[in-house]
């Protein structure tokens, strides 16, 4: 059995204030595009192995055993009596990315298990045993646009219109570590609220939907601020980067051409919202 798991985007995202715990409260809208992976699982007849994982496609690194489809996988055989399997993961949303690749992988994993052994698990339970794996796994349970705030794992629906536009993803060979991001970051809480900026017109959400991460990423890696400035000269309507980076995105009207004159040794994906 096969599944697709798809990456997201955030749109605005704004690092509230920080927490007793250590973490940040932030605000922002997860948006689902049709960059996908394949995931699929097979049974196998002998009991020797209780699973395994086969990667291909875009290289990841770590431990196997840290993969969160090895781990979701383990989650349900604690509540199940799972057999062993044999997992296929052909990976195209590149790691590290800001683009929840790996959580789409963690969460499709526990929809994929629950549909092939027949679990009867229902979306609110599959969501309760993704918040294990990450704090945005759950958003890909349900996978539609949400708003998201507290650590990003409490969702909202919203309406935002983007049908018909298209979206460029970028990612330059830059690593930006996440704990490096949040370490340069000075909480506040935003003038306008992301929710109510998005119901404008996309043409002026660049004057003033923001991601928090950019300022300190940007003076960092000048590298990724030229790229979106040369999003907006190849005629974004909206550019951003996404999550803590690397990558970034543009919006656009119509389909862009000779990209890879602009981006070269750059990963990139073109498709529809």
């Amino acid at each position: 059995m096969i599944t697709f798991p798809n990456a997201k985007i955030n749109i605005g995202l704004n690092i509230i204030e920080k927490r007793p715990d250590g973490y940040h409260n932030l605000e922002t809208i997860f948006y689902p595009i049709h960059l996908e992976d394949a995931l699929e699982i097979v049974t196998l007849k002998s009991s020797d192995k209780k699973v395994e994982l086969q990667v291909s496609g875009t290289p990841i690194t770590g431990n196997v055993e840290d993969n969160l489809v090895i781990k979701a996988y383990r989650l349900l055989k604690e509540k199940f009596n799972l057999p062993a399997i044999s997992i296929y993961l052909q990976k195209q949303i590149p790691s590290g990315a800001g683009l929840g690749g790996g959580s789409a992988d963690g969460a499709f994993m526990l929809t994929l298990l629950n549909k092939k052994f027949s679990l009867n698990l229902s979306l609110g339970e599959l969501e309760t045993i993704a918040s294990n794996l990450g704090a945005d796994c759950p958003f890909f349970i349900y996978n539609e646009p949400t708003f998201a705030t507290g650590t990003g794992n409490i969702f909202s629906p919203i309406n935002i219109l983007l049908k018909g536009l298209y979206i460029l993803i970028i990612k330059p060979p830059i690593f930006v570590s996440t704990r490096d991001a949040f370490s340069l970051i000075s909480p506040k809480y935003p003038q306008k609220r992301i929710t109510e900026i998005v119901q404008l017109p996309v043409k002026e959400w660049k004057d003033h939907l923001i991601n928090d991460f950019e300022k300190s990423v940007f003076a960092q890696y000048p590298e990724i601020k030229n790229a979106k400035k040369t999003l907006y000269e190849m005629g974004a309507l909206y550019a951003s980067m996404s999550g803590s980076g690397s990558s970034l995105y543009g919006i656009f009207d119509t389909p862009v051409e000779k990209i890879n004159l602009s981006f070269p040794n750059y990963f990139i994906w073109q498709g529809k919202l």
